[in-house]
This record gives C-alpha cells, structure tokens and sequence, in this order.
C-alpha cells in the first residue's frame, strides 16, 4: 500500500486529506521537544519499575525493585529509631513509682505527651477526644470521680479496668433493676425520680409531694450506695446524683 501524500487546502495550509462534514485534519507533526519528552518519560518508567516496587504479580506484594526500597521499611525504621531515643527514659518511667514520676519534671512531661497519645487510640472512642465523656461514660475533665480521682486510684482503673470480667481485680459496680425486679413499684420509683431532681438543683421540675415522699424511699433503698446525701460513693463506684 502505497504512503499517502499530504495535500494542501485552498489555504495553503499542508492537510493529511482526511475531511469529515468539511472539517479537514491538518497535517501538524508533534514538536520535536514534545516526542523526546515523551520518549524520555517511557525510558524513566521503565527504569522505575526496575529500581522500586512496582508489578503486583505475586500474593506477597509488589517486585521488591533492584533498590529493595519501601514505604513500610521507612516507617520500621523511623519508628525503631524514636524507640531508641526514648528507651533511657522510657525504661526510668516503667521503674519509677507513681509518687516520684510526679516529682519529676521530666519523666512528669514526657508521661503526659506520651500519655496523650495513648489516651487518643485506648480511650478517646468512650470518654471522648478531649476527655469530656459521652452517653454512658464520664467525663474526666471534673473532680467528680466514680473511682477516686488520686493517682494511685486512677492507675488501679485503668489497669485493671471496670467491669471487667477477665480481670479479678477489675472494679465492678451494678444498679439493681428496681422496677424490673418489682424491688420497687411504680408510684415509688416515680417519688424516687421527682427526689434525685431536687437533690440535683432541679427542685422546678419536680412535683413537692412526691420529692418528699421519695426522700424516704431514697434513704430506704438507695442511699447504701449513695450515700444519704446524694453524693455517692467512690469506694463503691456510685455516682454523685446532686450534680
């Protein structure tokens, strides 16, 4: 087959001869600079897959390259090098007592950055990034403490836990099901209710009588756990209702 000749249009202008609905293609070579460009980033990719990871033809990942060179490595490695760094200290920290880590300005600073690390991926998901609690879990930003607030007493929490069955030592602490269990009837819980709103500056919006009545049913049924006043008992894990 013979190589068609480029033709010239009435413009003058050089044309390939193809023309759709008068719409004629031009016969532009690309720019010489342009090919090699072209040419030169084929070359660099052909040597990338060489050099780096690049074919995933295998279960166990990608062609490690000639280079041997990976994201993961990197990551290894940074994360092994800040372990060294830290491990003098980090080895004083796990070998002092709670009472001098207090007393020590710098093992006190590098616990409490570190330990915001470790309370935002163990903690965060139940008491909320900034500590502030969700439905169901305290807030530990207050002096409001269902365990005690010492240090010692928050170090037995978080070691041990809450409720935690797998653990012997863990802290438990279960509300009876007064109404479910007929501990109490309806009408009493009902007082109960209007006597924990007036306790816990909500006198508003609780009817008089039946606060006054739920007073005694408080005293009778619920404060063993907290307290006569309302104001729990941390030994127990029963929180404060006046607040």
């Amino acid at each position: 087959m013979s190589k068609r000749k480029p033709e010239e249009n009435e413009n003058g202008v050089e044309t390939t001869g193809h023309s759709w609905d008068g719409i004629e293609e031009y016969n532009n070579p690309l720019p010489r600079w342009w090919l090699w460009t072209l040419y030169a980033t084929i070359v660099w990719a052909i040597g990338y897959t060489i050099a780096y990871p690049a074919w995933p033809i295998s279960k166990e990942g990608a062609t490690p390259g000639l280079m041997k060179w990976s994201t993961r490595a990197d990551v290894a490695a940074e994360i092994k090098a800040v372990d060294e760094a830290n491990a003098a200290i980090e080895s004083k920290l796990a070998s002092a007592e709670l009472t001098e880590i207090a007393a020590d300005p710098e093992l006190k600073g590098y616990a409490i950055n570190a330990g915001h690390a470790v309370f935002q991926t163990w903690c965060a998901q139940c008491h909320g990034s900034g500590a502030q609690g969700n439905k169901g879990f305290p807030s530990l930003l207050d002096d409001d403490w269902l365990w005690g607030g010492t240090i010692e007493d928050i170090h037995y929490t978080v070691t041990h836990g809450v409720r935690n069955e797998d653990d012997d030592d863990a802290r438990f602490s279960e509300m009876p099901k007064f109404g479910a269990d007929e501990l109490l009837s309806e009408e009493e819980i009902e007082q109960v209710v209007n006597h924990v709103l007036t306790i816990s500056g909500q006198a508003d919006q609780a009817d008089p009588e039946l606060a006054k009545a739920g007073a005694v049913v408080f005293e009778d049924n619920c404060s063993s756990c907290h307290g006569e006043d309302g104001k729990g008992d941390r030994d127990q894990g029963a929180p404060n209702l006046t607040d």
